[in-house]
């Protein structure tokens, strides 16, 4: 798959076949690439909380919010959740701020995953005190984001931003995934 093919198919993916596990050292590969982005300052201030155990998952899974858009979506049903999560931590151990490495980090993270045929969505909607109680995190480990990964069973589809130009992502009764795109044209300010 050349680079442009990982971008285009490197989509916000909320619906996954649970049953195909992940391996840790499949999360650990993730890592590793996540380890190789670029970093404010080279200071590494990132960490990361692995799991693949469908139990732990299945902890996980309520404290995260899905879909702002769905309004009447709790998230994907049992059979299409997650098989493995990646939680995002900041060590304030180690530098107080982390700008943007968070973001490069799992740019990282979700082209190696779709490289390996996975796929996966972001979260910032995370009950961070219940989250960090249940994965024991110490004080100095605070929740960024999570990546939530699997193996994707529903169609996302890039289109163009209407006339109306309403970015809102949707799906068509059959549930197809729309994401509009805003053109080159308009990206482009010279």
């Amino acid at each position: 798959m050349d680079f442009k093919e990982l971008a285009r198919n490197n989509r916000g993916y909320r619906r996954f076949d649970q049953s195909f596990l992940i391996e840790r050292s499949t999360l650990t590969e993730l890592i590793s690439l996540a380890r190789l982005a670029a970093s404010g300052r080279n200071m590494q201030p990132l960490k990361y909380f692995l799991s693949n155990d469908p139990a732990l998952n299945g902890q996980i899974f309520p404290e995260l919010a899905w879909a702002g858009y769905f309004k009447d979506w709790p998230g994907p049903f049992e059979g299409e959740r997650p098989s493995a999560y990646i939680v995002v931590l900041h060590d304030l151990s180690i530098a107080k701020n982390y700008y943007c490495d968070d973001g490069i980090a799992m740019q990282n993270i979700l082209l190696g995953a779709v490289e390996k045929g996975l796929g996966g969505c972001i979260l910032q909607s995370i009950d961070k005190p219940r989250l960090s109680a249940l994965l024991h995190l110490p004080d100095h480990l605070q929740i960024i984001d999570i990546v939530a990964l699997g193996k994707p069973i529903e169609i996302v589809e890039i289109v163009n931003v209407g006339s109306d130009r309403d970015i809102k992502y949707y799906n068509d009764l059959n549930g197809v995934h729309y994401v509009p795109k805003r053109s080159l044209d308009e990206l482009i300010v010279n």
